[in-house]
């Protein structure tokens, strides 16, 4: 890794309309690598869209007809990996020269999942991650990724990995990404709370490593007329309200965190700036106690018939 500028997107993705998601990081990748960017990376779920605060019908024991064509909607949506979604990513990332980190719902077979994609700036998919837990009701439309796509991956602009919202507080996860020496920890998220801040303060601490949290701004407004989610029909209701951060190795925040808007936040950030911090604690090496602590990492890839 070298001294390189980053940028992160905070933007809503529109719901249901793929081709239209595909467009908006156009425009923003575009712009960021206007701006001297060599990495960008968006939130979770950018392509496919974030349906927060709608229930697919689905209460406890129950699930309605109505409910059931929405994820018929949702899964439509969905792209698949690879495919000519991402082949346009792809290129995108090699004519602008960029490294992306995106966030996207998958489609595999019958099943969704909530998965974060890593292109780069020579126009090539080289990092395919999904989530490994979703969180409470996205178990309802998102299925369980396993061990392995836990892979760090190495880019133009450094190593990279790409850790979806709350799977940033698993620390066997993280500890998981710290051993395979990740430069750029990459926190596509949802989670608009201030406290998200803190966590990703932390994991730049724990790991001695640049952390680039992006998260979506989204607005009732910006989704489709018949979409009620449980927040209410004002179009200046906020769904998801931003909060993304950059921060240093030492746990400066570089960049953000922004709320109430759209925006891409720039940050410098000087490779050096790892080793300087590893003088004094590096947690998968001399700050490591293996003679106590070992961590088990199952990389097998589970499908339910062999």
């Amino acid at each position: 890794m070298k001294t390189i500028k980053a940028a992160v997107a905070q933007a809503g993705a529109p719901l249901f309309d793929t081709g239209a998601a595909l467009e908006k990081a156009a425009t923003l990748m575009t712009e960021a690598a206007e701006n001297g960017a060599q990495l960008v990376v968006f939130p979770e779920a950018f392509i496919g869209g974030y349906p927060k605060g709608h229930h697919f019908g689905a209460p406890v024991g129950s699930r309605s007809p109505e409910g059931r064509d929405w994820f018929r909607r949702y899964f439509e949506a969905a792209i698949t990996i690879p495919g000519v979604e991402t082949d346009r990513l792809a290129a995108l990332a090699g004519e602008l020269k960029l490294d992306l980190v995106i966030g996207v719902i998958e489609r595999d077979g019958g099943t969704l999942y909530c998965s974060a994609l890593t292109f780069s700036a020579h126009g090539m998919l080289i990092g395919h991650r999904r989530k490994l837990m979703p969180t409470a009701a996205e178990r309802v439309v998102w299925g369980m990724g396993d061990g392995s796509t836990l892979d760090c991956v190495d880019a133009s602009s450094g190593r990279i990995s790409a850790i979806i919202c709350w799977e940033n507080f698993m620390p066997n996860l993280r500890i998981s990404q710290y051993a395979q020496g990740v430069e750029l920890f990459c926190a596509p998220t949802v989670d608009d709370r201030e406290s998200w801040t803190s966590l990703m303060r932390t994991i730049a601490l724990e790991g001695r490593c640049f952390v680039l949290s992006a998260n979506q701004f989204l607005r009732r407004s910006d989704t489709p007329d018949d979409f009620h989610p449980v927040q209410g029909d004002d179009p200046d209701t906020v769904l998801i309200n931003g909060g993304s951060v950059i921060v240093s190795p030492l746990g400066e925040i570089l960049g953000g965190p922004v709320f109430g808007e759209e925006t891409l936040l720039f940050a410098d950030l000087d490779a050096r700036d790892i080793a300087r911090g590893k003088m004094d604690f590096d947690v998968a090496g001399h700050y490591a106690r293996p003679d106590i602590f070992t961590l088990d990492v199952n990389r097998t890839q589970q499908k339910p018939v062999k």
